[in-house]
């Protein structure tokens, strides 16, 4: 019976989604483009839902507003939302079937604004942040607003929680009422199906169910023996729709249930762009989440956080990436003037360390915002999965701020995992992507290791490419992968590593400069500003003594008795490098130095690098230890790149000898027809 119901209850939604789907098609063909019929048809869908739900308590509210305005209180919306029952409410005097009636074109535009200005500030925000009022004159002009509200409230569609009836006395249900979680289902779809209009836009706003399924896998699974009856708390500092949000709330909800344990979540994001963050909001209230609708933040996460002293138990987050940051370092002090304390650190010894990408990509800003919130004080910690490109793993030389961040990250001991995804997973990109997996409580089998998990070839084909999507994760897939994380396994597609592995010394080494001396060539008339200086010059290189080495700069130098910078100004115009002079004391030769990346796990470290590797070809080489810097990058090409395996010679041949006889047969083919 309950797989009927459920089966019964998609049919619903998909008729739902279709019917307001064909609102669409039947009212704003000819007046907007297809890409632009969200404008219309999210915010119309969001007010239907909010109307219905406000529907019984119209009379309580109205009621309410007139004692209200008796007693002339100014703010009147937390007694007004108490009325309706609702974190919402909508004090016009129209419901939104009211206004079906109201023929006039003009009569129609100024009850249809009123009737939109009787909304509480939290969904005139929601209104604001998708512009809806800028459609109204557009659907005015074109006669179509009348016929969009009555398609809303049509017998044909039920949005509101309370079933609709054939026979009340009866009970006999002619529509079905539509819960929150229905609603939220309802209003996904219908972002989804956008999302594929717009393909080109949908990565940047939609992260796939099933990488988000996976990653809500990865956050909780792991853990699930240690939920316990609490509330916790999920972020998502990019959290675009609230897609993320909204599926990790589910999976703790269902483990919890599972283990008969009693939690709730409270959900907490931030979103940029206007219009997506204006639907997350609204997701939140029509799924009944009226306080979780108030933690969604609007603005930039990285130049104006919206969570600047709260931690969270789970953080999930797919953030922008290949995306300048310009913008917000501007706002910022400027990129080399940034102090914020979630981006600077400071080592056990008191170094700084500076953790500022180039301004072209700010993705691993966000990853070490969620570190910034981590908690410390708790059995659980906080676990952190998010979505990045290659750029991430191994973008940026040693002291560079991408690989201090990962320096920061893997030194901390905080990196659990990093999976490789499928190409193509993504709706607009074809690019590698990588979830990372972070924890601030390891178990003891993972400390001071990192598993490496090459799920590249773990994939399954779309019937249908969506944008650059082309594959997917099944449940099955999913479980896998998720298998493969909780043993630890090693394998061809899984590898477990010490963190120094990933770390390295970039060292500069010298050799020393040695310089041969030729006295008798001119120096220019322009070496020095004083003509009294540069005679005095000229006369001590021209005087210098019989035998003195003309190998040995420093023996020169010494005789002349010049000061240093007029020798520093000569030096150029008579000497040259010469490998069989003596050194020239302290100096390095520049157009010899050279750098090299000395592994952590080098056995010997520095020194015994220097010695095998380099001091057989270069004796008198030498590390300056001033310039030494610490690196770390991470490469899966590395550890799973294999190589084709070339084909057998005989394999080849025997290939071109039978290639040569059909080519034969061919040309007797050939000859044969033009005789």
């Amino acid at each position: 019976m309950g797989v009927e119901e459920k089966a019964m209850d998609n049919q619903e939604y998909n008729s739902i989604v279709s019917f307001i789907w064909g609102i669409a098609d039947d009212c704003l063909r000819d007046v907007y483009v297809r890409g632009k019929y969200r404008d219309v048809i999210l915010p119309m869908t969001v007010i239907r839902r909010l109307d219905v739900m406000l529907e019984e308590t119209k009379p309580a509210v109205l009621e309410m507003k007139k004692q209200l305005d008796a007693a002339k209180i100014d703010n009147q919306w937390p007694a007004l939302c108490n009325a309706a029952g609702q974190a919402f409410c909508n004090a016009s005097p129209f419901l939104l079937k009211d206004l079906t009636s109201r023929g006039k074109k003009q009569t129609l535009e100024a009850d249809f604004k009123a009737y939109l200005d009787g909304f509480s500030p939290n969904v005139q925000e929601i209104l604001d942040k998708f512009k809806f009022r800028d459609q109204i004159r557009t659907m005015v002009d074109a006669d179509i607003l009348g016929s969009v509200i009555d398609k809303f409230t049509s017998a044909d569609i039920n949005l509101s929680p309370n079933p609709v009836y054939k026979d009340a006395e009866k009970k006999i249900v002619k529509l079905p009422g539509l819960d929150n979680h229905g609603m939220g289902t309802i209003f996904e779809e219908l972002i989804r199906r956008f999302n594929e209009e717009n393909n080109e836009e949908a990565g940047e706003h939609w992260t796939p169910r099933d990488v988000v399924e996976l990653m809500a896998d990865l956050a909780f699974y792991p853990v699930e023996d240690q939920i316990k009856d609490a509330t916790y708390s999920c972020y998502d500092g990019a959290c675009g729709t609230g897609g993320m949000l909204t599926v990790a709330q589910s999976r703790l909800m269902t483990l919890a249930a599972r283990r008969g344990k009693n939690v709730s979540i409270h959900l907490f994001g931030q979103e940029i762009n206007p219009e997506t963050y204006a639907i997350c909001k609204a997701d939140m209230l029509l799924k009944g989440d009226g306080e979780e609708a108030e933690h969604i933040f609007y603005g930039s996460t990285l130049s104006l956080d919206g969570n600047p002293s709260r931690q969270f138990d789970f953080m999930l987050s797919n953030p922008p990436y290949g995306k300048s940051w310009k913008t917000d370092a501007d706002k910022m002090g400027g990129k080399s003037e940034i102090l914020d304390t979630r981006f600077n650190a400071y080592l056990a010894d008191g170094e700084e360390l500076k953790m500022i990408p180039r301004t072209s990509d700010g993705q691993l800003l966000f990853l070490l915002n969620n570190v910034s919130k981590m908690k410390t004080d708790t059995e659980l910690g906080s676990r952190i999965i998010e979505v990045h490109n290659g750029s991430s793993l191994f973008t940026g030389d040693a002291g560079s701020g991408e690989s201090n961040a990962r320096r920061y990250l893997i030194e901390r001991d905080l990196v659990e995992a990093i999976i490789a995804l499928p190409d193509n997973m993504f709706y607009n990109t074809g690019i590698g992507t990588y979830i990372w997996v972070l924890s601030n409580k390891k178990e003891d089998r993972r400390k001071g290791k990192i598993q490496l998990i090459d799920a590249t070839n773990m994939k399954s084909p779309l019937r249908k490419n969506m944008g650059n999507k082309n594959c997917e994760f099944t449940p099955e897939i999913r479980k896998e992968i998720v298998r493969i994380f909780l043993d630890m396994e090693e394998s061809d597609v899984s590898m477990i590593f010490d963190n120094s592995e990933f770390g390295y010394w970039n060292v500069t080494v010298e050799r020393p400069l040695r310089l041969r001396v030729f006295p008798e060539r001119p120096i220019p008339d322009d070496a020095f500003k004083k003509q009294a200086e540069l005679e005095t010059v000229r006369d001590a290189v021209a005087n210098v003594p019989a035998g003195t080495p003309l190998d040995d700069w420093d023996a020169f130098a010494k005789t002349t008795k010049l000061k240093k910078t007029q020798l520093k100004k000569i030096r150029p115009y008579i000497t040259e490098t010469d490998p069989d002079a003596k050194e020239v004391e302290g100096e390095p030769d520049p157009d010899l130095r050279d750098t090299e990346n000395i592994p952590f796990n080098y056995e010997g470290g520095i020194d015994s690098f220097i010695e095998k590797e380099v001091k057989p070809y270069a004796p008198d080489a030498y590390v300056d230890e001033s310039k030494t810097k610490i690196g770390y990058e991470i490469s899966f090409t590395k550890y799973f790149y294999k190589p084709v395996e070339l084909r057998d010679m005989k394999d080849i041949l025997a290939s071109l000898a039978e290639l040569e006889k059909e080519s034969d047969g061919v040309m007797d083919e050939i000859t044969e027809g033009l005789k």
